[in-house]
């Protein structure tokens, strides 16, 4: 089969990707399966840099203020 791939929301086909659907799905869940986001996470569709930030912000090693803060880096 050569058609190509493309990325599809299945919660809400007719409208694509509402932000209020991720919500919804993701906090109706009490938790989400590592599995399922490592690959979406590192998937080669994703561009690498917003792997690498969801990657961060999954471990809170985003450099926050407060985050920052805790590590004595800024007072």
């Amino acid at each position: 089969d050569q058609s190509s791939d493309k990325w599809q929301w299945h919660l809400d086909p007719d409208r694509g990707y509402p932000v209020r659907g991720a919500y919804q799905l993701l906090t109706s869940q009490e938790s989400v399966t590592l599995d399922a986001v490592e690959y979406l996470l590192w998937h080669k569709q994703v561009p690498l840099k917003i792997s690498i930030f969801v990657w961060r912000l999954l471990r809170d090693r985003l450099p926050t203020k407060a985050n920052l803060v805790t590590r004595g880096i800024i007072a």
